[in-house]
């Protein structure tokens, strides 16, 4: 089951990796200019969170217009018709059902950190207003509508606001050295060189 994801992922990066390196090396270029004019005190890890950010919505819009195009009738306007097409832990399945999912829970995480949400509806609504209009610039470029997308997006969505949650309280929990920012930074170096090395 895990194999169909992981080459899903794979076929992800491969599809970005251009637009990846030249966004790394315009925007870190830019945020270090800037660190260093208004003499700002860089933290690695809130630096690393908003460069993810950056990557994965730039990612997301490559990979939500890329072109394939397709005759209207391929439009779902009917909710769960999709969704139900594949058989559990099918290629198909894992790709268009789990993908979806996945495909929106670092946006719910990262709308979570952010705006430091505590109630889970608001990552809910900008997951859905994000969702619908992903949707709808697909149908005007040829690509499908599927109101099976939204609904799922919108699972990964809340799904990104409960990882935040539950790394918010067990973290709260933890003794303070592993709540302060040597910790963080340390931790976050080992979650991109353990990034790096999936993919």
């Amino acid at each position: 089951m895990l194999t169909p994801l992981s080459n899903t992922l794979k076929g992800v990066v491969n599809f970005t990796w251009p637009m990846i390196i030249i966004s790394v090396v315009i925007i870190v270029s830019l945020r270090i200019t800037y660190l260093l004019k208004n003499k700002t005190r860089f933290i690695l890890y809130k630096e690393l969170l908003a460069l993810s950010f950056i990557i994965y919505i730039l990612c997301l819009f490559q990979v939500v217009t890329f072109q394939d195009t397709v005759s209207w009738s391929s439009n779902n306007f009917i909710p769960f018709r999709e969704m139900f097409r594949y058989h559990i832990g099918s290629r198909l399945f894992i790709k268009n059902v789990l993908g979806n999912v996945l495909l929106f829970l670092p946006f719910g995480f990262f709308c979570s950190y952010y705006l430091d949400v505590k109630k889970a509806y608001i990552p809910a609504i900008l997951t859905l207003v994000a969702s619908i209009s992903i949707e709808c610039v697909q149908m005007a470029i040829g690509r499908v509508f599927d109101i099976d997308d939204i609904m799922l997006n919108i699972a990964g969505g809340l799904l990104g606001y409960l990882m935040y949650y539950l790394i918010v309280r067990i973290g709260n929990s933890f003794p303070k050295v592993f709540q302060s920012e040597w910790f963080l930074n340390l931790l976050s170096i080992i979650l991109l060189i353990g990034c790096f090395t999936l993919i």
